[in-house]
């Protein structure tokens, strides 16, 4: 009986669980959709955010139950113990954006991570308990429901509670993950966990999580309460204990999310609108569309000679400005009127010679008077109506500190890596920051998140997001020219190779297809390092058409999956 009762649930997993490349209720083969559309990195969490929409819920609806299906079915990003950031559009044009980064807890200090000597110790900053943020993904699950959700709360994490309990069958890019990380999973949860298994997870093996469905259950009946206080936070707590934490009961009771005021501005005749700090990420997209917009780029081409000198000239002088200017806006003063200044940034370029590399070196952040100088997941949703959210959450790292809440059953964050642990130090992403990203009590570390929303002439045009670190910036910038200058499909827009430069180290990163073979060697000639490496983003892009109906684009480097009805 319970090989049958095994057997038909697979069936129905299978069933229910397809992508855009197959037949399904939610999708069609032209990636089109009249009402509703969502993206998002694993097809059971875009089946959940579906069906709300089908139940007559709105964007923020579906994006809560899928912020809470992700923390199921995609461990590794997805999560109740990291934080991130989501860009909202009203179907009336109202914008706003949620800031639930996580925050340094308040017995946190800048030398923390560094030995006697003053000299970082990496591993700290990483990996175990002291590697982890105050998490800030509930709470802006609660604040997104309580401004605009329409379905019950309870309705919307039910979803992920019977993914939890049931359990679902694992694809085999997360069986290779499993496996791989397996022996760190060991080292730094001796109590065990159930993402840990005595032989190899293999693909279409069922991934049941009780103590986590327990915890989504208190989270349903408590808000927020059911996790920042009483029995989530007594295991978070207690974690911290066993290892070298310094999370306390004080520190997850006082977290708050914020809402905040986007970035918005133009390029080429359309609205960009994304995320402030302490995310950089609208501040450095917006930067780089400005540093472009004089440039030709339609003519010259996707991926063209001169097409990729100037995208890799302005990432280069935008990155030197991140490095030095942004961080948590609530302690520092981010100049962010200059950084996002089409003078400024246009004047930023003034020097660049498409004849010849720019060494990093000579490129320093910008003054201004007055002011002091991977693994993430991203999903785009709109409902039949019109509003759109634009969603990125993180644990920083692939599966975050590698710490499993013992009882609780999630992973923890190694956010705190994303603080300039000591200047001129790079994170784990090769990035580089100051005295604006240092550690202190209660800040939130710059991250490079850049959920966007684009309109043209006052109308919804494009809602886009993506994961990948440092990358993240530059994979929705090329996104966005994809779209707006290459005239591309949403699938097309984010199926191209992608490219990266961040400042420094001093190269472009290129996935295998990205750049032919003789733009790259005309780069090289003229002074700019190519560095090959694997995919950069996982990016999940909604473009709305004329006719209106939502053309969806789901990134073929995972598991991303677009559905719609």
């Amino acid at each position: 009986m319970k090989n049958l009762v095994y057997f038909l649930f697979l069936v129905f997993i299978n069933y229910n669980c397809v992508s855009h490349k197959n037949s399904s209720p939610y999708q069609n083969t032209n990636n089109e959709y009249q009402n509703g559309a969502v993206v998002t990195a694993h097809p059971l969490a875009s089946r959940v955010g579906v069906d709300i929409l089908k139940k007559g819920g709105n964007a923020i609806d579906a994006a809560i139950a899928v912020k809470f299906a992700l923390a199921v079915v995609y461990p590794n990003a997805g999560n109740l113990g990291g934080g991130g950031f989501m860009v909202f559009r009203s179907k009336t044009g109202e914008v706003n954006s949620l800031d639930f980064r996580e925050k340094a807890p308040a017995a946190a200090h800048k030398d923390m991570y560094l030995d006697k000597d003053g000299n970082p110790i990496t591993d700290l900053s990483l990996y175990g308990p002291l590697a982890a943020g105050v998490p800030g993904a509930v709470a802006g699950m609660d604040e997104a429901f309580k401004k605009y959700g329409t379905l019950s709360w309870e309705a919307l994490i039910q979803p992920a509670i019977e993914l939890a309990e049931k359990g679902f069958a694992i694809t085999a890019m997360q069986a290779r993950e499993f496996n791989s990380y397996k022996e760190r999973f060991v080292k730094f949860n001796p109590n065990g966990a159930a993402i840990i298994k005595d032989g190899e997870w293999k693909e279409g093996d069922i991934f049941v999580q009780q103590e986590l469905a327990e915890t989504l259950k208190r989270i349903a009946t408590q808000g927020r309460d059911g996790f920042y206080k009483g029995q989530t936070a007594d295991y978070i707590v207690a974690e911290m204990k066993r290892g070298n934490g310094i999370m306390t009961h004080s520190d997850l009771a006082n977290y708050k999310a914020i809402w905040r005021k986007p970035i918005v501005g133009e390029y080429k005749g359309h609205k960009i609108i994304s995320m402030p700090p302490p995310s950089s990420g609208g501040v450095a997209l917006l930067a780089l569309l400005q540093s472009v917009e004089k440039y030709p780029l339609a003519q010259w081409g996707f991926q063209s000679d001169s097409t990729v000198r100037a995208m890799v000239e302005a990432e280069r002088r935008v990155y030197a400005d991140r490095a030095t200017h942004l961080g948590d806006p609530d302690f520092y003063r981010v100049p962010v009127e200059h950084l996002t200044s089409a003078a400024y940034n246009q004047s930023r370029m003034a020097n660049v010679s498409l004849a010849k590399a720019t060494d990093s070196e000579t490129i320093k952040a910008g003054k201004f008077p007055g002011y002091e100088s991977e693994e993430t997941t991203h999903y785009s949703i709109v409902d039949k109506d019109g509003n759109a959210v634009s969603l990125t959450t993180t644990i920083n790292g692939s599966y975050g500190s590698l710490v499993w809440v013992d009882g609780a059953g999630f992973l923890l964050n190694n956010e705190m890596d994303d603080f300039s642990v000591k200047p001129g130090v790079p994170n784990m992403y090769g990035l580089l920051g100051g005295k604006a990203n240092s550690v202190e009590p209660g800040k939130r570390m710059l991250s490079a998140m850049t959920p966007t929303i684009v309109e043209k002439d006052g109308q919804l045009k494009m809602v886009v997001g993506t994961p990948g670190g440092s990358t993240i910036i530059t994979s929705v910038f090329q996104t966005i020219v994809n779209v707006l200058d290459f005239g591309m499909a949403a699938q097309e827009s984010v199926s191209a190779p992608r490219f990266h430069h961040q400042w420094k180290p001093d190269r472009i990163d290129v996935e295998s297809k990205a750049i032919d073979e003789k733009t790259r060697a005309s780069l090289e000639k003229d002074g700019y390092k190519i560095y090959k490496r694997g995919n950069i983003g996982r990016v999940e892009n909604i473009i709305v058409l004329p006719n209106g109906k939502k053309q969806t684009g789901a990134d073929h480097r995972g598991d991303d999956t677009a559905m719609g009805y």
